[in-house]
């Protein structure tokens, strides 16, 4: 029956709704349409949508102002990225605005055009940018700005006299330290675009002291300051610096303006802070409120307006290079950023890595290196003979022939006798840190004479040798065996494994001297404090490294002990008293344990990263006018010990550089990392034109060598299988099941167009719905 109607209790009748007339909307008479880029992710969606704006909403919906919007069949976040009078797509296509999030425009022009600089110099899309500059918004603090909008920076007139002091002061130590400080400081205070790599010296805290000049130079100037610390430690340390050595404020809470937030700098993070947090330092930025931020990696991003100081401590730091697509990098951000901004980019760092050696060139000569979206050619800054004598601590190699030429007997020994010797001097006036390679499970092997990596016999994969009762954690000695005896051996029982291939090898032999006894070359934190309280009976030893339980030690007292660490964690000194000045905030000696373990570390950068983490250790050491000492224990690449001792790091750059140059790998050339599954791959590639097979652009090859040294290089290298993601499921087993790796190489004046065509070709392999895995990175850090 078409009238019956479902019968229900009393006071459970189902409401009824009213319906509600259409919303009458007129377009409004001023640029009616919004470019909008969507909060969207995927590659071939990453251009503008059109929607239309109603009258009531025109003057809200700004360019740069937060939106949502209805998107097929969902509703989505975006930001207006323009406004036009007329729209391509037709009339009746067009939807409105649904809601505009944000009181004031939350993306400046000039971010807006920074973030598309960016997405095009890595191949990625203007969303893939947004998602991580722009923090997730917090409705209530939307609101707390309004209250503070009059807050606005007011340039050198916010400081006084302790800033204009502390800027000279630093300033005159560092000009007295450094060649070529007039030329940074004149760009500092000019309108012109300038880049500089300063190799800094070694010393507590001299990196931020340095840096903190720098900053307030550019404060002064009335320039902002956007500062990419490596990780959240440094960046503790160089707020301290700017608060207590410059007097500047961190942004905090304020009484006087009620409730408000107020400062003169702003630390940036990004998972690392609450989202409040990150979105109240990220508005304070934005409105001027703040015009220097420090942080991480995601500081790079900071809205900063205007000609600005763009700076980065370690280039080398594996954190600089982002975890999203498209995988931008801090160091090449930072400098485009400071392109574009008529700025200054300074890239502040102990060890010099490659990509800072070809921007200077060597010769200075700003003609012979070509400009990239990323790099160019900086200036050159490096301490002064005198004054890196002077700093530095007396740093001796202890390698083999070292020993046998001073006629130490215990050659071999993980930490020799003269070590033992120097480090009990040095705990008699303080506190030793020793710095191990790594801290793990497993244990690497060598020969016990040569000290050539043990390699399987059956694929001349890598030998290891896990943890089990028979190797204790004190470096290979067996269970029941005397303390003394055999202190960092273990003979072939029980049977080392291949990494590679699993398979046992019983009855080792060296190739190289026909040895037949294995040392472990990698000992963890734990077997090292074991190790070492033999040696120094009644010593405090503290381990610091994020693999033990009591994880990294923030700082320690300056007293007599033994500090055990990893690159990366070792504990900032404190004194005991306040006048003890520099001395009670120095270790008295450094020692780097495991040096030979530099020569089996795989990765183009290798050498670099080991210099840069040992230099990092040597830089907390006392100088050598307060008794300062170094050790370095174990075979290694002289390049790297002779960089060390003399703290010039330009040696093992320019060696590192000169290398690339006969092999033709970056930054001689412009590289990008392709992967993902076998055939996707290959269509990608000739699809960009850099395999001999015709794509369907017609690009038949055209990229397929690259001409370096004036020779011709295949352009692609690979591919090589690489494993599954370790986060497969069952449903991904038949996509992932033959994942490979290309190295895509081109001159770098192709550079900027690798990346279009890399990202074109990604887009119309997700927008096809092509089977398979398909992704890559540009400047990758390691290309294994």
């Amino acid at each position: 029956m078409p009238d019956a109607e479902q019968l229900a209790l009393d006071g459970l009748a189902p409401r009824k709704r009213r319906k509600r007339a259409p919303e009458s909307r007129t377009p409004t008479a001023d640029d009616p349409i919004a470019q909008v880029v969507l909060d969207i992710q995927a590659t071939h969606l990453g251009r503008t949508f059109d929607y239309l704006v109603d009258a009531s909403q025109s003057d809200a919906a700004q360019p740069g102002t937060m939106v949502r919007v209805r998107f097929g069949g969902q509703r989505v976040n975006g930001i207006i990225w323009n406004r036009a009078a007329s729209s391509d797509t037709p009339s009746s296509s067009l939807r409105y605005l649904e809601r505009i999030l944000t009181p004031s425009p939350l993306v400046s022009a000039a971010m807006r055009r920074d973030i598309t600089l960016i997405a095009d110099a890595y191949g990625g899309t203007r969303a893939n940018i947004l998602r991580l500059a722009v923090p997730t918004r917090v409705a209530r603090i939307d609101q707390e700005q309004r209250l503070a909008a009059g807050a606005v920076w007011q340039g050198h007139e916010r400081f006084g006299d302790r800033q204009r002091q502390a800027r000279d002061t630093g300033f005159a130590g560092f000009r007295q330290s450094y060649d070529h400080a007039e030329r940074l400081r004149a760009a500092l205070d000019g309108t012109d675009f300038a880049a500089f790599v300063v190799d800094a010296l070694p010393g507590a805290a001299r990196w931020a002291t340095d840096l903190a000049w720098m900053t307030l130079e550019a404060l002064l100037a009335g320039k902002s300051a956007v500062i990419v610390l490596p990780t959240a430690r440094e960046v503790d340390d160089f707020a301290r610096v700017l608060a207590d050595g410059c007097g500047l404020r961190p942004f905090s809470p304020d009484q006087a303006s009620h409730g408000g937030w107020r400062g003169d700098f702003a630390v940036l993070e990004g998972s690392a802070m609450p989202p409040a947090e990150r979105y109240r330092s990220y508005l304070a930025i934005a409105t001027g409120q703040v015009r220097c931020a420090i942080g991480a990696r995601s500081a790079m991003y900071a809205p900063v307006e205007g000609p600005a100081l763009f700076a980065i401590v370690d280039d080398l730091a594996y954190q600089n290079m982002d975890g999203f697509m498209p995988y931008p990098n801090a160091r090449g951000v930072l400098r485009l950023r400071a392109k574009a901004h008529g700025g200054v980019f300074v890239s502040l760092a102990n060890a010099r890595s490659p990509i800072s050696q070809w921007e200077t060139n060597g010769d200075g000569d700003p003609a012979t290196v070509r400009d990239t979206p990323t790099s160019g050619f900086s200036t050159a800054i490096h301490p002064l003979p005198a004054v890196v004598k002077d700093q530095t601590p007396w740093i001796r190699w202890l390698n083999r022939d070292e020993l046998a030429r001073i006629a130490d007997p215990t050659i071999g020994a993980r930490v020799p006798h003269t070590a033992v010797r120097i480090l009990t001097a040095a705990l008699e006036r303080g506190p030793v840190l020793l710095s191990i390679p790594a801290d793990g499970i497993t244990q690497s092997l060598s020969c016990a004479r040569c000290h050539r990596q043990a390699r399987c016999p059956r694929c001349t994969g890598p030998l290891e040798l896990a943890v089990s009762a028979n190797l204790n954690a004190n470096g290979g000695r067996r269970a029941g065996t005397p303390p003394n005896a055999a202190a960092a051996t273990a003979t072939a029982a029980p049977a080392p494994r291949c990494r590679w291939c699993g398979a046992a090898t019983v009855n080792w032999t060296c190739p190289g001297c026909g040895g037949e006894r294995l040392r472990v070359i990698r000992v963890g934190a734990a077997g090292t404090a074991q190790e070492l309280a033999g040696l120094f009976r009644g010593v405090p030893i503290v381990v610091s490294s994020p693999s033990q339980p009591h994880g990294i030690v923030q700082s320690i007292a300056c007293r007599p002990q033994i500090v055990i660490a990893t690159p990366g964690a070792e504990p900032r000194v404190r004194p005991i008293r306040d006048g003890d000045g520099p001395a009670g905030r120095e270790y008295r000696a450094v020692a780097i344990l495991d040096a030979w373990t530099s020569l089996y570390a795989p990765g183009v950068d290798a050498r670099s990263d080991a210099l840069a983490a040992w230099m990092r250790a040597m830089a907390l050491c006392a100088p050598r006018s307060r008794g300062g000492q170094g050790l370095l224990l174990g075979e290694t690449d002289p390049a790297i010990a002779q960089a060390l001792m003399l703290w010039d790091s330009p040696l093992l750059a320019a060696r590192d550089l000169d290398e690339r140059r006969e092999t033709g790998l970056p930054p001689v050339c412009a590289a990008a990392c392709v992967w993902g599954r076998r055939d996707a791959v290959a269509t990608a590639l000739a699809r960009i034109g850099v395999s001999g097979t015709i794509g369907a652009n017609g690009r038949a090859g055209e990229w397929a060598t690259v001409t370096i040294g004036g020779e011709e290089l295949p352009a692609v290298l690979g591919p090589v299988p690489i494993p599954q993601p370790v986060t497969i499921n069952a449903r991904e087993l038949e996509s992932t099941a033959d994942r490979v790796k290309v190295v895509v190489r081109v001159a770098q004046s192709r550079r900027a167009e690798l990346a279009i065509r890399l990202r074109d070709a990604v887009s119309r392999h997700v927008a096809a719905r092509e089977p398979g895995e398909l992704r890559f990175r540009l400047d990758p850090k390691d290309l294994i």
